[in-house]
C-alpha cells in the first residue's frame, strides 16, 4: 500500500511507541494463556473453551481479508455457539490505521464490531483517498456520529496511547510483529488462517461438535 501524505501529518507511529514504552511498562495488565485484560471488547460466551485474540491493523489487506471472507464463518459457527471467544486488538501499522482505531473505539462498545467490519470492506476506498481523514469522518456520520464527536476522537490523545499501547502490549507479551496475528488459547500466530484450519484447531482442541 501506497505511503500518504496524511501520514507526515498525523506523525510517525514509530515514535509514539517508543514515547509509550518507556511510559506504560509495568501499567498495563498483560494478558496470559487466552485471558483478557481492561479494554478489550469480547464476543462470545465467557466460558468458552477457546479464547481467540486477534491482533490486527486496520490498513492492513490481509486483515480486512480475514475480516470479510473468514470471520463471518468463524462468528457463525463457533462464537455464536459458544465455542470461541473472540477479541479484536489494534496493532495500527501506521498513523492512518491508528486513527481508524481510534475511530471504532470512539463508536462505542455496542458498535465497536459493526464499524471493525464496516471498516475493512471499505478499507480500499478510505485508506487510498486524497483526504482520508474525511473518508473516516463520513464512515463515522454514516455510522452516527456527529461531526463535532469525529473531530473529537481524533484529538483523543488518551485513547491514542491505549491504542498504541494494547500494540506494544502484543510485541511484548505474544512477539507480535505481523498483522493478522491470533493467539489461540495462548497460543500465537501469524497470518490469515482460513476457515478450514480454524476447524482443524477447533477440532484438535476440543473435538468435533
Amino acid at each position: 500500500m501506497k505511503i500518504l501524505s496524511i501520514y507526515r501529518i498525523i506523525g510517525g507511529l514509530r515514535g509514539l511507541i517508543v514515547t509509550f514504552a518507556m511510559l506504560l511498562t509495568g501499567a498495563m495488565a498483560l494478558a496470559g494463556a487466552g485471558d483478557l485484560r481492561d479494554g478489550d471488547i469480547p464476543l462470545g460466551a465467557k466460558d468458552a473453551p477457546i479464547t481467540v485474540i486477534e491482533y490486527a491493523s486496520m490498513t492492513c489487506p490481509h486483515c480486512a481479508a480475514f475480516e470479510t471472507e473468514v470471520f463471518p464463518e468463524v462468528k457463525r459457527k463457533y462464537i455464536d455457539k459458544g465455542i470461541v471467544r473472540f477479541v479484536f486488538r489494534e496493532y495500527p501499522l501506521d498513523g492512518l490505521a491508528l486513527r481508524a482505531s481510534m475511530l471504532a473505539r470512539c463508536a462505542g462498545k455496542d458498535k465497536f464490531y459493526g464499524f471493525i467490519a464496516v471498516l475493512f470492506r471499505q478499507q480500499r476506498t478510505w485508506a487510498t483517498a486524497k483526504d482520508p481523514l474525511a473518508a473516516l469522518g463520513r464512515i463515522a456520520r454514516f455510522g452516527g456520529m456527529s461531526a463535532a464527536d469525529f473531530e473529537a476522537c481524533m484529538k483523543n490523545q488518551a485513547l491514542s496511547r491505549e491504542i498504541v499501547a494494547t500494540r506494544y502490549d502484543g510485541q511484548k507479551t505474544y512477539q507480535v510483529n505481523a498483522t493478522p496475528t491470533f493467539v489461540i488459547n495462548g497460543k500465537p500466530r501469524a497470518g490469515v488462517i482460513p476457515i478450514e484450519e480454524f476447524d482443524k484447531i477447533v477440532t484438535d482442541l476440543v473435538g468435533s461438535k
